[in-house]
């Protein structure tokens, strides 16, 4: 009995010890099959990472090739817009050009118009001469009540007759700085007579007035300036025209109708028309002038 026990302990030990083994071995299996699958993987993940690579360096030529044509194309593009801003100032300037050319042509119409109205002046002057000389002919007493005094100044106007305008307004002028303001108002208030729509008429009868201020005619220095501001009221002669009738309003004590000048000067000109600041200066000394004197 006790030999049977014991060979069947010994049956159960040895079949024990047989199938221990069973389940390291399996675990080294799933072991190898993992290290086969991360293999797999990491050879899957370097194929990736390969192809990857492929398609960033491709995408690199290509981005390369990009910018090449974009940079090519922003050159051609630059070059164009400079060729075409050359063209532009080339037509700019010959349009400037011919600007100049036709207001230089214009001026030279408006100064031969001039021209044909004096000599149209003269023309008639000359028709009409051969009349007065008959008629003085056969009335000496007409004659003799017009006799010709040399020492008497010439009328304005008449000077004009078959005078060139532009001959008439630089003898003017030439009067005007060479200090010769009583010739040189006759000359200038001439030409505004002969030539009242010339544009060079309001500048030539706003100097008429200076040359009155120049000589301490004030009264006729206020009614030329007053010609100026009644016939050519869009002139930019105006604002200096208000600005010396005050000065000459001035002379005359005439105080009231000289800070009107002044004021209108001031507040219907731009600030920085030249005749503001003196204007303004100018109503400052009238203040002052008429400023009641202190009490003592």
């Amino acid at each position: 009995m006790k030999t049977k026990t014991l060979g069947a302990l010994l049956s159960l030990a040895f079949a024990g010890a047989l199938t221990m083994p069973a389940p390291a071995a399996a675990a080294d299996k799933e072991t190898r099959q993992m290290m086969a699958d991360i293999r797999i993987l990491q050879e899957q993940s370097q194929q990736l990472q390969n192809q990857i690579s492929a398609l960033i360096a491709t995408l690199n030529e290509s981005i390369k090739a990009v910018n090449a044509r974009m940079e090519e194309q922003t050159n051609a593009n630059r070059k164009s817009m400079a060729d075409q801003k050359l063209v532009i100032d080339t037509i700019s300037n010959d349009l400037r050009v011919l600007r100049e050319k036709v207001d230089d042509n214009s001026v030279r119409v408006g100064s031969l118009g001039q021209e044909i109205d004096a000599l149209r002046q003269s023309v008639s002057a000359i028709g009409t001469r051969p009349a007065a000389v008959e008629t003085a002919a056969g009335d000496p007493a007409a004659a003799g009540a017009a006799p010709t005094d040399p020492a008497a100044p010439p009328v304005a106007g008449a000077a004009a007759v078959g005078t060139s305008p532009k001959k008439l307004l630089d003898g003017a002028l030439a009067d005007y700085f060479a200090g010769q303001y009583d010739l040189a108002a006759l000359g200038f208030e001439s030409y505004v007579r002969t030539f009242p729509q010339s544009p060079e008429a309001p500048e030539a009868q706003l100097r008429a007035g200076n040359s009155y201020l120049q000589t301490g005619k004030n009264d006729k220095a206020v009614d030329a300036y007053d010609v100026v501001i009644r016939t050519y009221p869009k002139s930019s002669s105006v604002a200096e025209a208000y600005l010396k009738k005050g000065q000459a309003l001035m002379n005359l004590k005439q105080y009231d109708r000289a800070r009107e000048a002044f004021d209108y000067v001031v507040k219907n000109f731009a600030p920085d028309n030249a005749s503001v600041s003196i204007a303004q200066q100018r109503l400052i000394d009238l203040k002052a002038i008429t400023a009641p004197p202190p009490k003592r």
